[in-house]
């Protein structure tokens, strides 16, 4: 479409401009030179005259290369939609037990993508119900692609991933994510009412829960302050809410969701420190009696968690309570004292060998 833009307009264009520029020259001759073969009226008639018949011609290479556009985009539009993914529902899939506990098992777990090596190498982990999981690490020790496969956007090259003893893919893909909330780095919010991207997802909107998700995402107070309160329009992907309202939002949303396993990634590094302690006073009661894996670079947000994962090279370095973590003098250690101002109580040689 490109290509053909760039040689269609031009020569269109040339080829009115040499066209125009002759009927001009030979109609001003005429004018001067054969006297009565043409008047300046008539010269000023043609003239006009060939402007509105060439301006079709004009518009028609302009839609073409439109046309050439949409056709370029639609192709690769249409080719996406149509790509089959390997990742479907099994055909007699398994039946989650009733209530769904939250037990999460990682087995012995291997993963890489098509380009690169390993990033989750024997990888295990057992989280139990209402247990809250904080993991931090290095960017590409593996923290992302653990949840890709516990959301199971991705399989395991090797091992197994189990949700109340059931491997991921022998469940409905419907069923399984049902069973997870999802708090992102990356918020996508639609351009509706903040109550409608709140309750995005359940098939009737209740307010009032609307607002009791919305007070433990400390998002309440905001909404309180603008003139239409929960029905004030977002904008296209939240673009009238700052970074941290569009994530105390997400976060709001799974709440609502009240799935037995939460997932919090990166959910407080768009919001200020107060805000983030607010979040962090209601962790608590957000995820009590659900499993909860929290992945943080901030320290602070999983300072309380039941048990906290260093990862590295796809491995769990270190694992621990905040305090036994702090007495180790590891990586966590370093990162924590470097976060916390306190540089003169440790060595950094776990940072550097990380």
């Amino acid at each position: 479409a490109i290509k053909l833009s760039a040689l269609y307009v031009p020569l269109i264009r040339m080829a009115i401009a040499i066209g125009f520029g002759g009927v001009l020259l030979l109609g001003s001759y005429w004018v001067l030179e054969d006297k009565g073969l043409l008047t300046v009226g008539e010269l000023v008639f043609f003239s006009m005259m060939i402007q509105r018949m060439l301006w079709p011609l004009t518009r028609m290479g302009v839609t073409l290369d439109e046309y050439e556009r949409a056709k370029a985009s639609a192709r690769r539009t249409f080719g996406l939609l149509h790509t089959p993914s390997k990742i479907v529902s099994p055909v007699r899939p398994k039946i989650l037990p009733h209530p769904v506990k939250g037990i999460i098992e990682l087995s012995n777990v291997g993963f890489c993508y098509k380009r690169g090596g390993d990033v989750l190498k024997g990888f295990n982990l057992t989280v139990n119900p209402g247990e809250m999981i904080g993991i931090a690490g290095v960017t590409g020790a593996g923290k992302s692609t653990l949840i890709k496969l516990l959301l199971r956007l991705y399989d395991p090259t090797e091992g197994q991933v189990l949700l109340d003893g059931i491997d991921l893919r022998e469940l409905e893909l419907s069923e399984l994510r049902k069973q997870i909330a999802l708090v992102s780095q990356e918020v996508y919010l639609f351009h509706g009412t903040i109550a409608e991207n709140i309750a995005y997802g359940p098939e009737k909107l209740d307010l009032q829960e609307v607002e009791a998700a919305s007070r433990s995402a400390q998002l309440h107070d905001f909404v309180q302050t603008l003139p239409e309160g929960y029905q004030t329009i977002v904008g296209e992907r939240g673009i009238l809410l700052s970074g941290g309202q569009r994530q105390r939002l997400s976060i709001a949303r799974a709440v609502l969701k009240n799935s037995p396993v939460m997932i919090f990634d990166e959910a407080t590094s768009s919001v200020d420190t107060e805000t983030e302690r607010a979040i962090q006073a209601n962790l608590a009661g957000i995820t009590k009696g659900k499993t909860a894996l929290v992945i943080a670079h901030r320290l602070s947000t999983i300072r309380h968690a039941d048990r906290i994962l260093v990862m590295r090279d796809g491995q769990v370095a270190e694992e621990g309570h905040h305090d036994e973590l702090i007495l180790i003098n590891g990586t966590y250690a370093d990162l924590w004292h470097i976060q916390s101002g306190d540089f003169g109580r440790h060595s950094y040689s776990g940072l550097i060998s990380s």
